[in-house]
């Protein structure tokens, strides 16, 4: 691979959306192929993984999870379930407890059911729900289902009606329509006062930078120093080494690798639903392999230097 490839984590600031990154990124390091992991709202900050070269491939091999601290604003209901959005509908909060606040968020732990915002990029009839609701159109979006691994309320100011609260959730998941629900639940309204993501795709805000620091750098060999190497990022996927020029051969050129099916069978670790990260003996990541149902072949998904 090139020594671009691999990772950024980008500390995306306020006001620039995930593209504008992209396209930052793309001009510093002079590299065409550059994406995100998944878009984070214009006005939310924190952690934004960004794939430069051919670790855009791996992004859908990357752990999913994704971890947020937010605070929600009671008594207010907007267009866009977020306090940058239009003002709908307000109504005074309860006096309650955070004991009984945070029974309340049971409601939001686990496996749960949501409608997405109508402002959102979620796709209706082939088009982006935010721009049918830009345009005033009628339309229902349908409940979406996601998961809530870890729900915690950090803090609770009566007085002002805010909630903050930390949450580790599934891909797809808004917090926004969770701030909107909450409203509901406690008989006020809610809206998502400010959010900031702090890990996603298992990279962590301790290991992310500015692009203005990188761009302090000119884009120049320094900046090769941020990139996280893509196999550093698979570090949960079971790994199998090929031993010989042959296996990299019949890799490299697409064919499948016959293996020793009681190595699979005594170890715990692999499955074949599951993706295997392909290395040789000098920990070179040569690309994506799935176990065939009996265990005696590796075959290739993503071949990495094909012939």
């Amino acid at each position: 691979m090139e020594t671009k490839d691999g990772f950024l984590v980008i500390d995306k600031g306020k006001g620039c959306t995930s593209h504008d990154c992209v396209k930052r990124i793309r001009k510093l390091l002079n590299i065409k192929k550059v994406g995100h992991t998944g878009t984070l709202d214009p006005e939310v900050i924190g952690t934004l993984p960004i794939a430069v070269g051919s670790a855009t491939r791996f992004i859908q091999y990357l752990p999913q999870g994704k971890t947020y601290i937010g605070q929600i604003k009671l008594g207010i209901r907007t267009n866009t379930d977020d306090i940058q959005g239009e003002i709908i509908s307000q109504k005074s909060w309860p006096k309650i407890s955070c004991e009984k606040l945070d029974q309340y968020l049971n409601s939001f732990r686990g496996i749960i059911k949501q409608i997405p915002p109508k402002v959102s990029s979620v796709h209706v009839n082939g088009e982006r729900a935010y721009k049918k609701s830009f345009r005033n159109e009628f339309f229902e979006l349908a409940p979406r289902e996601v998961k809530i691994d870890k729900l915690t309320l950090m803090k609770w100011d009566q007085i002002n009606g805010i909630i903050e609260i930390k949450i580790k959730c599934s891909a797809g998941t808004y917090i926004r329509a969770i701030a909107r629900d909450l409203g509901e639940i406690l008989n006020s309204k809610g809206c998502l006062l400010q959010l900031k993501r702090i890990s996603a795709c298992g990279f962590d805000e301790k290991n992310s930078i500015k692009i203005s620091d990188i761009e302090k750098e000119k884009g120049g060999a320094k900046s090769k120093n941020f990139i996280i190497p893509t196999i550093s990022a698979l570090n949960h996927i079971s790994t199998f080494v090929l031993n010989n020029e042959e296996q990299i051969n019949f890799w490299q050129t697409g064919r499948a690798i016959k293996v020793d099916i009681n190595y699979f069978q005594e170890s715990k670790s692999f499955d074949y639903k599951k993706p295997l990260k392909i290395i040789d003996k000098k920990q070179t990541l040569l690309g994506i392999g799935f176990l065939n149902k009996d265990q005696s072949n590796i075959n290739p998904k993503l071949v990495l230097n094909a012939k």
